[in-house]
């Protein structure tokens, strides 16, 4: 029985060192079909997109002129209105007694005691808090009204990005249905989030239409700006599972690519900088085909597809 095992084993022995090294050898030598690319130089810049949030800077409140009755309410939440449009009807107390005098001595009289409250501004009824038939106090708030001209962006721009605002006092704003306005910085408020370290940032826009207060905008904000840098398509960029470690396949010859470490810089636009190893405009560098591949391999140079 163990004399089975022994011959058994024998033979399998024999077979694993039977392979001859031309077959090791075309076994080592696969060949890969590769694209390739080259360095360029161009102009990258180095983008942080926040969120920026809108809002009404000013909101009026419409106030009761004296203590009466609500006789009418001419407007409902969330209507858009304008400047001296009658929001209210009002009726003192004591008017109406008076008219009902008025009427006793002159039928002709038309003295009504009402007291019409308007407008003082274009823009949106946020809140009402009484309705007709209502009794209210001088100085009660009857309703509250967005100042329309008063509509802005408060982006929340990290505490740390703050030397970064000299650089951008034009920002795009990309809202949610893929309209794109054109907004200028301006004041920032001076305080600081305890909790995220953000400060509010005013980002005025021409014209805020009937954009609604709470909308949340994208705002690209510009970082870093480098001139005339050495980049490579980040298909031709390859990382490990941590992204601690990057390299890329460099063509030694006509057949051979190698692996070279790098250090990559800013990301952008498709684009990532090389700031070292240096890089010649000419090196041919695996831009497909290059994923999983040996420190030495060997390729098949391929046209691109259009």
């Amino acid at each position: 029985m163990n004399s089975r095992y022994l011959l058994l084993l024998g033979l399998l022995l024999f077979s694993c060192h039977n392979t001859s090294p031309e077959d090791e050898e075309e076994m080592q030598e696969t060949t890969t079909p590769v694209t390739v690319t080259h360095c360029a130089l161009v102009d990258m810049q180095e983008i942080v997109e926040l969120n920026a949030i809108s809002v009404f800077l000013q909101k009026n409140q419409i106030k009761a002129t004296t203590n009466g009755y609500l006789k009418s309410v001419a407007v409902l939440p969330g209507q858009r209105v304008t400047r001296d449009q009658p929001l209210f009807m009002l009726k003192g107390k004591e008017a109406e007694h008076l008219g009902l005098l008025l009427d006793q001595l002159d039928s002709s009289s038309k003295f009504t005691g009402e007291i019409c409250l308007r407008a003082n501004r274009n823009g949106f009824v946020q809140d009402i808090y009484y309705q007709a038939g209502d009794y209210v106090l001088e100085g009660d708030v009857l309703a509250e009204v967005s100042d329309a001209e008063s509509l802005v962006f408060m982006m929340q721009l990290p505490y740390e990005l703050t030397p970064c605002l000299s650089k951008n006092n034009l920002l795009d704003l990309l809202l949610p249905d893929g309209t794109l306005l054109h907004g200028t910085r301006s004041t920032s408020l001076p305080a600081v989030d305890p909790l995220s370290q953000t400060r509010s940032v005013v980002i005025r826009i021409p014209d805020g239409g009937s954009i609604p207060e709470n909308l949340i905008a994208k705002v690209q904000v510009v970082k870093n700006t480098r001139r005339n840098v050495l980049s490579l398509p980040k298909a031709a960029v390859l990382a490990d599972e941590t992204l601690e470690h990057f390299w890329i396949m460099k063509m030694t010859d006509g057949e051979y690519a190698v692996k070279v470490p790098i250090i990559k810089g800013i990301e952008t636009n498709g684009m990532v900088e090389i700031v070292s190893p240096e890089l010649s405009l000419e090196d041919l560098i695996l831009e497909t085909g290059n994923y999983g591949l040996p420190d030495r391999a060997r390729v098949l140079i391929q046209e691109k597809e259009e």
